[in-house]
């Protein structure tokens, strides 16, 4: 793809946001409890701006300022302005293909933010708990943080993910035209590694002529001895076993596809 040369800043922004929705199962209401104070304490405030922090040194950014909040009973949110390190535009990649893994991953950043929301909830009855954290990556400049999607799910290991791309605004070339893309984008699919396409079934909604898109990803297996807290698997039998891994599934489907499934008797 042929570059722009404009005139003065590139004014884009552009904004990746996803849910990513991690799914458990706790047999008694003790362990739910233990549950959502486990995920409390590890992902505060602190932990989350350790996480971020970090994901700012990988992407080249620099932090300008942090809001951090616990909540009660549970939950966090961090907020980080970050502005852009000095990368010479020659050496950026805008084409479309996975970006790299945490080792090398770079960004151009100004005067954008990153910031991430926790919601730990549960089943009042049912044994069910999710964690859910949204996260926002929103930069200026000649870069999508598309570039930084490998990165980020793969550090948060997740069952859903449901994320949104949109390039907003306008930026003039030397002659005054307006552009209102800079970077070529048929999916954000083709921004992720094989292996994450491969782990999970997605679906695309797409609306192009206004530089929107969504993408949505359901693990396609589990191993249920990940997904029961303080029980082993060796302690249930065939049946509970059956019941608690069609409980996952249906909680799975039903965040997916965002509606409440009825149940077969």
């Amino acid at each position: 793809m042929q570059k722009l040369k404009l005139h003065g800043f590139n004014n884009l922004t552009k904004s990746l946001s996803f849910c990513i929705y991690d799914i458990c199962y706790a047999n008694t209401k003790a362990e739910r409890d233990g549950y959502i104070a486990y995920i409390d304490e590890q992902y505060n405030a602190n932990r989350l701006t350790e996480i971020l922090s970090k994901t700012c040194s990988i992407i080249g950014a620099s932090i300008l300022s942090i809001a951090r909040q616990d909540y009660e009973p549970q939950g966090a949110s961090v907020t980080m302005l970050v502005s852009e390190e000095l990368i010479d535009p020659r050496d950026i990649d805008t084409s479309e293909h996975p970006g790299p893994l945490p080792s090398s991953l770079i960004a151009h950043l100004d005067t954008s933010h990153i910031c991430v929301h926790t919601y730990p909830e549960s089943h009042p009855a049912g044994g069910l708990c999710t964690f859910r954290a949204d996260i926002e990556v929103s930069t200026c400049g000649v870069i999508s943080p598309l570039k930084a999607l490998n990165y980020l799910i793969h550090k948060l290991e997740s069952d859903i993910v449901t994320i949104d791309y949109r390039v907003r605004g306008f930026t003039r070339d030397i002659n005054g035209i307006k552009h209102f893309m800079d970077h070529e984008i048929n999916s954000i699919q083709n921004f992720m590694s094989e292996d994450m396409k491969a782990m999970h079934d997605m679906m695309d909604v797409n609306v192009y002529q206004e530089n929107i898109f969504h993408t949505k990803m359901l693990l396609k297996k589990f191993d249920l001895r990940h997904y029961l807290f303080n029980s082993k698997l060796e302690d249930l039998g065939a049946q509970e076993h059956k019941r608690i891994t069609n409980l996952l599934w249906k909680e799975m489907r039903e965040i997916y596809y965002g509606q409440n499934i009825p149940s077969i008797s």
